[in-house]
């Protein structure tokens, strides 16, 4: 039995053609407003400018699709938990339904989801799509309270406590597309290697992480596939 733990980032998903936050090109580089508008304070001051970035984030993904690499990680899990193999969890920092789109089941988001409505009131959450007027009625509640289901700066990233222990007992923990030197990825990787897990960073580069043992270097979409034919074709095949 091999525990399984993959972690992503905005990179898997910007070979989809979704623009990233941090790193070259990145949103923060092109509005340095935009870091001060994705806060609660930011929500709070400036409601209608929140929500209209997040329905233009929405409809941007409408016109995007899983690459090779989410799909290869829900045949993966398809597979690792059918033939019994072990446990098998994917978590990810990003607010995209492409991993869900690709056929993966309970993903954990750390930042939420661009496709739910939560109350600020009652804290039901609703899905949703298109755009979101602010103060929409809640279903739940009728308060005009409903805002992006995403973690702003200032709100704390969800499953993390559930993450933290999953990654105290994996045998093998998984970044992709993440920088590990930076929270959440960072202490989740130095978790999982203090307690003897095998950690292997995918990037285009290396981030230079003391915790991570294994680096891939290349597009997720070539070594996410590559990787997990590896992986199911046993633990003699994984190149490390």
């Amino acid at each position: 039995m091999t525990d399984l733990v993959f972690l992503t980032g905005a990179g898997i998903s910007a070979e989809s053609g979704l623009a990233t936050f941090r790193g070259e090109g990145g949103l923060w580089e092109e509005d340095e407003d935009l870091r001060a508008l994705c806060s609660a304070e930011g929500l709070a001051a400036q409601p209608s400018n929140v929500h209209a970035f997040y329905d233009a984030r929405r409809a941007q993904l409408r016109e995007v699709a899983p690459n090779p690499a989410h799909v290869a990680l829900a045949q993966l899990q398809e597979r690792w938990i059918r033939e019994a193999r072990g446990t098998f969890t994917l978590a990810t920092m990003n607010s995209d339904d492409l991993h869900e789109r690709a056929g993966s089941r309970e993903v954990l988001h750390l930042h939420g989801t661009l496709f739910a409505a939560l109350c600020a009131e009652c804290g039901n959450r609703v899905g949703w799509e298109g755009e979101l007027p602010v103060r929409e009625d809640c279903p739940a509640c009728d308060a005009p309270a409903l805002r992006p289901d995403v973690v702003l700066f200032g709100e704390t990233p969800r499953h993390r406590h559930a993450l933290e222990a999953l990654a105290t007992k994996a045998d093998i923990f998984i970044a992709i597309g993440t920088s590990a030197s930076v929270h959440p990825a960072a202490r989740l990787i130095g978790l999982a290697r203090a307690n003897g897990a095998v950690t292997i960073e995918v990037n285009p580069a290396p981030t230079g992480t003391a915790d991570i043992l294994h680096v891939l270097c290349g597009p997720a979409s070539e070594e996410v596939p590559r990787l997990v034919r590896d992986l199911l074709a046993g633990a003699h095949a994984v190149p490390f």
